[in-house]
């Protein structure tokens, strides 16, 4: 069985989506597993020891580059196509694949498309139908309901040997040393930032959660612009390692591994945990497409009649109280989960 996934973004979505690879290497005999995906996220999928090669698309080469690879998928002669982003790009490369001299000569390739209900979406968000999208909406279980009418058992692998190369391992390793940092089970890996500020529990939350456990290290994993993280950090430097713009995206994805208990906002990383099967708290806030699969995730978040308000957290507040849905979620409150988990 040789079989292609199309997702091409973002991190959030690529992690989530990984989560199908184990259920499909189960359900068929020593499958071929392949994934067409934007360059700049290629890294992470190469980690997983289900997928046999990863297609590296980059935004640059544009329509005629896009075609051009689907010429060569369209060789491999795949026997299932999981389209699961379901964009301009992707119809590209299936019609490439399902082209009509591929039908003349050989059965196409069985598709399987992960719809996005548009129409569902509109109706949720401009005219405040609830009910036209399930909530919790969980990514994971998304991506894996289109699978399953092929019989596929998606129960998340904890277990699944993740090929981090060596330079990875090494390079958060070594920073760890030249920190004098270790990760022991007083470690807390928080993860701060998310793409849009309305994600975002309150700065100054996070300073107080850092203040009022001092008994805990915290290591801070955010991109290069993130420089708000210092001053978290500066509340205990001593006990906080901040790692904002110090790392890559697979040494972020090996550090996740590699914790033991994570805070975290509505971000991509947050599905790196819950993929991981994580122990950890997600804040969630305006958005409705966020919440974690797994049980090893505790989601704190504040009934309001005005959330889930966005899909990415790029409106703004509907009440007068703005991030009144994160602002809630109180230091104090944090505090008192993680100790109950911990």
């Amino acid at each position: 069985m040789k079989i292609l996934i199309i997702r091409f973004s973002s991190i959030g979505d690529v992690i989530q989506c990984m989560s199908v690879t184990s259920g499909l290497f189960r359900k068929f005999d020593d499958p071929q597993i392949h994934w067409i995906t934007r360059t700049d996220m290629s890294s992470i999928l190469k980690t997983d020891p289900h997928i046999h090669r990863v297609w590296e698309f980059d935004r640059e080469d544009g329509l005629f580059g896009l075609i051009r690879m689907a010429r060569s998928l369209k060789k491999e002669k795949f026997d299932l196509i999981y389209d699961a982003h379901l964009n301009i790009r992707s119809f590209t490369v299936r019609g490439v694949i399902n082209s009509f001299t591929l039908r003349l000569f050989r059965s196409k390739p069985k598709v399987i498309v992960r719809k996005k209900y548009r129409f569902n979406r509109f109706l949720f968000f401009r005219l405040g139908r609830k009910d036209a999208i399930p909530q919790p909406f969980r990514g994971m279980i998304s991506f894996q309901k289109p699978l399953r009418k092929l019989g596929i058992d998606f129960s998340i692998q904890k277990d699944k040997k993740w090929l981090f190369p060596q330079s990875v391992t090494s390079s958060v390793d070594q920073l760890l040393k030249m920190e004098d940092f270790i990760i022991d089970n007083k470690t807390i890996t928080i993860i701060p930032s998310a793409a849009w500020e309305l994600k975002r529990w309150p700065l100054e939350h996070w300073k107080k959660l850092v203040e009022i456990m001092p008994d805990y290290k915290f290591i801070v994993v955010a991109g290069p612009d993130d420089t708000f993280t210092k001053d978290i950090a500066d509340v205990a430097p001593e006990r906080v390692l901040n790692l904002a713009g110090r790392t890559n995206l697979n040494e972020s994805f090996y550090l996740i591994k590699q914790s033991g208990f994570i805070v975290s906002a509505d971000t991509g990383f947050l599905h790196a945990a819950d993929l991981f099967g994580k122990d950890g708290i997600a804040f969630m806030g305006p958005t409705a497409f966020g919440h974690t699969t797994g049980e090893s995730i505790r989601v704190l978040e504040i009934d309001l009649p005005c959330r889930p308000c966005s899909k990415e957290g790029n409106s703004e507040c509907k009440i007068a109280e703005t991030k009144k849905c994160l602002f809630d979620i109180t230091p104090g409150w944090v505090k008192r989960e993680i100790e109950n988990t911990l």
